[in-house]
């Protein structure tokens, strides 16, 4: 019985949408190739699978001890797969490297190679999952506060071979699964106080990107990430957004946007229209700022909607790729994933069912009231009846239900961790 009303609604919610221009069945067509890359390190608070490391460092903080975090590759897969079973449509994995299978021996990470993440591999051929990459600097007893942009030149060495290895197993990745990996290069390279060598430390990390990038690699798509600040790296950030902007543009690589690595008041939204004409792609790390870089869940917040509507509206989607980046230990885990993947996916079906070219036509010609009142009324237009019938017939729970499902794994699995 609710399938017929959850099919009944979407019949009206159809002719709704007809009414305005916008075919609601193409719309789920663009939804269904609408893949996220589902970030491992949600599952076990950024912890990784090195037997030896270093702690926790680099700007990087997971908040909170909720019991059930996944201890080891197993419960990590496990935990993947669950979640991925409560999203609608199927979704990558985005790996960091201290996530490598190795096989309990000690692995520095200028020594790790595809045979390391061979499992992996594997193991998302058997589950029709591709697999994305990240180089990791942090969290290692060479990590300090400067990476590839050390003046110490055995250090900003051992990161530049890191890096280069990280690149070679995702274009491993890639030849795999006959698809691009997409592989994020984020340093956090900065300074606690004030500084006097911010040139030197840019220059430097100008020439460890370009002997990096020396060998073309076919199979993966580099992308870098910048950041106005890290923890404990508050005063200098050798990325920032406009020394990556300058280096993605002038050697075409794509940029990452990350919703968390700007001024509160600034929108990474506008960050598309602004780039695009200059670099091939963006790729997204979509999470949720409070105040500063927090990830917090990705929810649906007026700026997450801003930013798909503005990929939608220029024309972008087959220019973007899409990564969630959030990390929140103080709730369960699985249902971070669920809320949110879903909470991006409705962003983007909203996007998707605007009606942009008749707004547009009334922009152009000069009728702005008009455009405020169609963008006013989408606010109210039934995007969740569409909603609705793309988790029934992709076979997941449809609204909330999927709570049952999460409750029920934490009984029978994580609950006994």
């Amino acid at each position: 019985m609710k399938s017929e009303m959850i099919e009944q609604a979407y019949q009206l919610a159809k002719a709704r949408y007809a009414e305005q221009g916008v075919d609601t069945e193409k719309v789920l067509k663009q939804l269904q190739d609408f893949h996220l890359s589902l970030h491992c390190w949600q599952a076990d608070d950024v912890k990784g699978f090195e037997v030896k490391a270093g702690a926790m460092s680099g700007g990087i903080q997971s908040t909170g001890d909720f019991p059930g975090a996944a201890r080891n590759m197993e419960e990590l897969r496990a935990d993947v797969l669950k979640a991925k079973s409560l999203i609608p449509g199927n979704h990558r994995l985005n790996l960091h490297e201290i996530y490598g299978d190795f096989k309990g021996k000690v692995v520095d990470r200028n020594e790790v190679t595809v045979e390391h993440f061979q499992s992996w591999i594997d193991w998302a051929k058997e589950n029709d999952t591709k697999l994305d990459f990240n180089s990791s600097s942090f969290s290692h007893p060479k990590s300090g506060s400067l990476t590839l942009s050390n003046p110490d030149k055995d250090i900003r060495e051992f990161w530049i071979e890191h890096t280069k290895r990280c690149r070679d197993i995702a274009n491993a990745m890639g030849e795999a699964q006959n698809d691009p990996c997409i592989m994020n290069l984020w340093v956090h390279d900065g300074c606690k106080d004030q500084s006097v060598n911010h040139m030197m430390y840019r220059h430097l990390l100008k020439e460890s990107l370009d002997e990096i990038f020396t060998k073309k690699e076919p199979m993966m798509k580099d992308c870098l990430e910048g950041k106005v600040f890290g923890i404990g790296l508050e005063s200098f950030t050798v990325g920032s957004h406009d020394f990556y902007t300058a280096y993605c543009s002038k050697n075409n690589i794509i940029q990452t946007i990350d919703t968390g690595h700007y001024h509160p008041t600034e929108s990474p939204a506008d960050k598309v229209s602004a780039l695009l004409d200059f670099i091939p792609e963006l790729m997204l790390h979509v999470s949720r700022p409070v105040r500063w870089d927090s990830d917090h869940v990705t929810i649906m917040d007026d700026p997450t909607q801003e930013l798909f509507s503005e990929i939608v509206r220029a024309g972008a989607l087959n220019r973007v790729h899409y990564g969630l980046d959030f990390f929140d230990g103080s709730i369960n885990r699985i249902g971070a994933y669920v809320i949110g993947s879903r909470a991006a996916q409705k962003c983007m079906l909203r996007a998707l069912l605007e009606p942009t070219a008749t707004i547009s036509k009334f922009e152009l010609a000069g009728e702005g009231y008009k455009v405020l009142a169609l963008l006013e009324e989408q606010k109210a237009m039934p995007w969740q009846a569409v909603y609705d019938e793309f988790c029934l017939r992709n076979d997941v729970p449809v609204g909330q239900e999927f709570i049952a499902d999460i409750d029920k794994y934490v009984a029978d699995v994580t609950s006994k961790r």
